[in-house]
């Protein structure tokens, strides 16, 4: 291969000293524009809205989106590994990613027409198109993923991967800000910068403010996917067929596997992983809904707290390297997973009334704490403050968790290892769902099914007690 072939297979900002070009920056605003969904819809808005105003019922509400999200886990785990493992094979992705959103853009704006008084969407109409939606974003996120080196170069990679994860961020908080000023503070506020009524004429009586994230949320995924399309370079075409490159990603997938099963502590390290994040995002995808159920908020407050816990989870990623380099990944990792454990537990002893399981709490007696439009009492200030503990360490965790990898593997095995850890993410997305729809059927309360996610984090806790090696400047020792 040529120097010159050899730097275009390496993508093209590769011979540009790793500065982003266009084609990076491009690839970059996509996950920009498509975090949002996460934020707006699963978390923060309108989920909560489903379980709360749809089915009027927070615990049959948390019910319903956990079954749905467990069906929504079982496909992503029997599909997403063998696509990841065979993306290489497949060749062009950008059309594959055209398909993906275009499907994306109209189910996740049709969320719109869910009314509340079920004239438009049933409860399992909405419930399928959202999650339609959150298996597809997973397909977007490996095609997506893939396209990194070609659109940066394996010297701006971890450039367009910081841009991209720092533009998901802004774009959320921005989208959240932006729904508070425009249609949920008007009319309870008497602010000079504020709208007097809600924009474009939303009627706050039939939840138009909640219901309108979708259109948002639909709107940055399409020009958030524009730039990419049209600069970020795809990767060239193989002329092997697509059911071909499944049955070859599946032998690749199973050799990865075999290189990983040969290093105990690898080994043992993934499968802890598959526990303690799955419980931590079980965290934050039923925080909102937990929170409009038990904390009994609205639409306002869930805005307020998405924009607050949205910046706090930036902190998290320079907690989690401060952490890294001081204590050693893994017992980072220990101490993070130890961190959410415990703000879970406070979770679970809130309430409008009572304060961490022990502190009964009076709000006709205290009187508010502040004239504001959200959060004016101590237990509301409690939970934020709970939130923001979360926020910041499941987000450490990110980061730690794949400083350990590198530090407990060998060098010449990255890839394999890296991709095995990828697929691992997605293995068992139907586990922290599942315990919670089990948990809340069971208890029939909100706090029965969260407090499951406190399994799942405890065993990935005591899983990392196996694990050799991940201390403080450590490298991988065979």
């Amino acid at each position: 291969m040529t120097d010159a072939s050899a730097a275009e297979a390496r993508g093209p900002s590769a011979v540009d000293n790793g500065r982003l070009d266009r084609g990076g920056v491009a690839w970059s605003i996509f996950e920009g524009g498509r975090d949002p969904f996460v934020i707006l819809i699963t978390i923060y808005i309108f989920m909560p809205y489903v379980a709360g105003t749809m089915v009027g019922d927070p615990v049959r509400g948390q019910e319903i989106i956990s079954r749905w999200q467990q069906w929504a886990g079982w496909a992503v785990m029997a599909t997403a590994p063998f696509i990841g493992a065979s993306i290489d094979k497949v060749g062009r992705r950008k059309g594959w990613l055209a398909l993906i959103v275009g499907i994306m853009v109209p189910l996740c704006a049709a969320l719109w027409f869910a009314k509340p008084d079920g004239s438009g969407l049933s409860v399992a109409m909405t419930m399928l198109f959202a999650m339609t939606v959150q298996v597809l974003f997973n397909y977007s996120e490996v095609l997506h993923n893939s396209l990194l080196v070609r659109a940066a170069g394996l010297q701006g990679a971890h450039k367009a991967s910081g841009l991209a994860l720092s533009l998901g961020n802004l774009f959320s908080v921005l989208a959240l800000v932006f729904t508070a000023w425009a249609f949920a503070l008007p009319g309870k506020v008497d602010w000079s910068w504020v709208p007097s009524a809600p924009l474009f004429g939303l009627d706050p009586a039939t939840h138009e403010p909640e219901r309108v994230v979708a259109l948002l949320a639909a709107g940055l995924l399409f020009f958030g996917s524009i730039p990419l399309f049209l600069w970020t370079p795809d990767a060239p075409a193989t002329g092997i067929k697509a059911a071909k490159a499944l049955a070859q990603g599946a032998g690749e997938l199973w050799r990865m596997l075999k290189t990983i099963s040969r290093y105990r502590d690898a080994a043992i390290y993934i499968g802890s992983r598959m526990f303690f994040v799955d419980g931590m995002n079980g965290v934050l995808v039923y925080a909102g809904v937990y929170a409009v159920g038990v904390m009994k908020w609205g639409a306002l407050e869930m805005l307020a707290y998405g924009i607050l816990l949205s910046i706090f989870a930036v902190l998290g990623g320079f907690v989690g390297r401060w952490l890294d380099a001081g204590i050693g990944p893994k017992n980072a990792l220990r101490l993070e997973i130890f961190m959410t454990m415990l703000s879970l537990t406070c979770f679970l002893g809130m309430r409008p009334d009572m304060i961490v399981f022990f502190w009964p709490y009076d709000a006709a007696a205290h009187g508010p704490l502040w004239n504001g439009p959200v959060f004016g009492h101590l237990p509301d200030m409690i939970f934020v403050g709970i939130g923001f503990v979360n926020a910041i360490f499941i987000t450490a965790q990110y980061a730690s968790s794949r400083t350990l990898l590198t530090r407990i593997t060998p060098p010449e095995q990255t890839g394999a290892f890296f991709g095995v850890y990828a697929l691992s993410g997605v293995a068992t997305a139907w586990l922290a769902p599942t315990l919670v729809n089990i948990g809340t059927r069971a208890t029939g309360t909100q706090q029965g099914g969260f407090a499951t996610l406190l399994f799942l984090l405890a065993v990935g806790l005591v899983g990392l007690a196996f694990v050799r090696g991940g201390g403080r400047g450590a490298a991988y020792a065979a």
